[in-house]
């Protein structure tokens, strides 16, 4: 009794199913849970797991289409959704879904190169799957998905392919070192132009203050050896009127010049220059004929320097506001103006072969002398305004050889106009 009980009871755990047979046929499906069996005419034929599978099959050799063969290492995730079919449709459904992964993952691989075939394993995961899931539906099994775990070549294409690897990697770092070094070389470039931008500029600048230091530096220079020599020529001035009043008052005699002229000779014989003296025979006859020259013989027959009365010849003056423009270091009105008018000259720019020429620029030295700058020429005149003109008549001008006003050819009126001293102020008295 306790036998029959035994055999009429039976728990199928959960997850599971188990196939019920009647006397060797199906006879129905157990579900998970507790069911009731006819003892001694039902029996359990197999029980099947209803859960998701996971069978990862060994490596397989498969040839590419380039004649590459290359080992596949394949996972199949599948579940069982008839009980029935799995148990009466296939002896073993986990071989079954081997070989079958196997075949298809050849058809597959086959009709692929190797560099596909490595590149493009999204693609063969699909197909591979809907073809197990094709395929094993009549079983009662449905492939979740199918994953390729490894896709390893020959020995030799993996050192090939390493080999390669390995130059596109050294290709990308000396592409990116040749555009680091191009950048490089373009920040460096743009900082020499700028720095030699800023140094002509500052070239520039100091060539200017140089030129405009060195230009105040000549005119005080001019300035100060024009006033030295005025004050040299006053000197030598004053010398010469002392020694010409010392020379008058002392009423020199004959011997006395003689004594004179002979202690002159040994100084003006000095010098490395080769001189040649004319020394006269008679040194007595050439002082008598001097001494005539300066006045008349005394009572004691020695002739002496008589001055005229009315000589009284008197040097000229100059104010004092004339003596100290010499010295005052204000630059020259004419200068400033002639500086002026070179550096515009200087900015102009300069004509080309396909820029018009400008009109002559007024000329710096004209400036500085006073002249009227030049007057742009005029247009050609018609006849009839040249025969209404008066005509002029043309002026000489002086050549070459031209007689030149001096003692022989005194200038128009017959007198020379009045000089006055090398340095300015009132003229001389004649």
């Amino acid at each position: 009794m306790v036998v029959t009980v035994a055999k009429a009871l039976m728990v199928v755990p959960q997850a599971q199913s188990a196939v019920i047979e009647r006397l060797g046929r199906f006879k129905t499906v157990a579900s998970p849970g507790l069911n009731f069996l006819v003892p001694f005419l039902d029996k359990v034929r197999a029980r099947v797991d209803l859960r998701e599978q996971v069978v990862s099959f060994p490596p397989q050799p498969v040839i590419t289409q380039d004649n590459l063969t290359v080992s596949i290492d394949t996972v199949v995730y599948f579940q069982v959704t008839d009980s029935r079919a799995a148990v009466y449709e296939i002896s073993n459904y986990i071989v079954g879904v081997e070989q079958l992964t196997t075949t298809t993952l050849r058809n597959l691989v086959g009709g692929m190169s190797l560099e596909d075939t490595l590149t493009s394993r999204d693609q063969i995961n699909q197909q591979l799957r809907g073809v197990l899931d094709e395929a094993t539906g009549r079983w009662g099994i449905r492939v979740a998905r199918v994953e390729l775990k490894a896709i390893d070549p020959p020995p030799s294409i993996q050192d090939s392919m390493e080999k390669q690897m390995r130059a596109d990697r050294e290709k990308r770092a000396m592409i990116l070192t040749a555009e680091g070094q191009r950048e490089s070389a373009i920040k460096t470039a743009e900082g020499q132009k700028q720095s030699q931008i800023l140094a002509a500029e500052g070239s520039k600048q100091a060539a200017i203050l140089a030129a405009e230091a060195e230009r105040q530096s000549r005119i005080l220079r001019a300035q100060g050896e024009r006033a030295a020599r005025y004050l040299q020529a006053q000197g030598q001035a004053k010398a010469i009127e002392k020694v010409f009043a010392a020379i008058k008052a002392s009423r020199p005699t004959p011997e006395v010049l003689a004594y004179q002229y002979l202690q002159t000779l040994p100084q003006m014989a000095q010098g490395d220059a080769n001189k040649v003296w004319l020394v006269p025979s008679d040194y007595g006859k050439a002082l008598e004929g001097f001494a005539r020259q300066l006045g008349a013989p005394g009572e004691d027959g020695v002739f002496r320097y008589e001055p005229p009365k009315d000589d009284r010849t008197e040097m000229p003056r100059l104010d004092d506001e004339e003596v100290a423009s010499w010295f005052d270091t204000a630059p020259d009105p004419k200068v400033a103006e002639a500086v002026r008018e070179a550096e515009k000259v200087a900015r102009q720019e300069v004509p080309g072969p396909l820029t018009s020429s400008p009109s002559p620029a007024p000329s710096a030295l004209s400036a500085l002398r006073g002249e009227p700058p030049a007057q742009p020429p005029q247009p050609p005149q018609s006849p009839q305004q040249a025969a209404e003109e008066p005509q002029q008549p043309p002026q000489q001008q002086p050549g070459p050889y031209s007689p030149q006003p001096g003692p022989q050819n005194p200038p128009q009126g017959g007198q020379y106009p009045p000089q006055g001293p090398p340095f300015g102020g009132p003229p001389r008295q004649q």
